[in-house]
């Protein structure tokens, strides 16, 4: 059987997409969740990851989805590897328990966990950046002034 994974890092987002092409690959046993992706403890996640079995396919829409680094996302795989279960990414491709398959894997998930920390280091910079203005101030703008706040 099929199953896919769909997951979003905030409340805000948007899950659709994600199902939406995970539907039109015909999945239709998928767990989803807003869950961040740094956390390796994600409900959803686990309870697909216990429900595969041997011949079964996981499939998600990209690589992060599964994980954030490239050490959690090549234990994942490989445990997934070992009980028979197949892992399919929709924007890279069937993954193959063959070497050359778990190397192409191991180069991309580092690849990934590399984007992931530049992402961070360019947002750390912005924000170091952002402190040094006078009129900088910590968080979201507000949306009302306190002039419009309702006691």
């Amino acid at each position: 059987m099929k199953y896919g994974y769909a997951r979003v890092s905030t409340i805000v987002q948007d899950l659709e997409v994600q199902i939406q092409a995970l539907q039109a690959e015909g999945y239709e046993v998928i767990y989803k969740e807003r869950f961040t992706g740094t956390k390796t403890d994600r409900p959803e996640f686990n309870k697909g990851l216990e429900t595969l079995q041997e011949g079964d396919t996981l499939v998600v829409t990209k690589l992060d989805r599964i994980a954030r680094s490239a050490v959690e996302g090549i234990q994942t795989v490989k445990a997934l590897f070992a009980r028979g279960v197949k892992v399919h990414i929709l924007n890279m491709g069937l993954v193959e328990n063959t070497p050359t398959g778990r190397l192409i894997f191991n180069i991309l998930s580092s690849f990934a966990e590399f984007e992931r920390d530049m992402i961070v280091e360019r947002t750390q910079e912005g924000k170091a950046l952002a402190k040094q203005r006078d009129d900088f101030r910590e968080g979201r703008p507000r949306k009302h002034s306190k002039q419009y706040r309702i006691a």
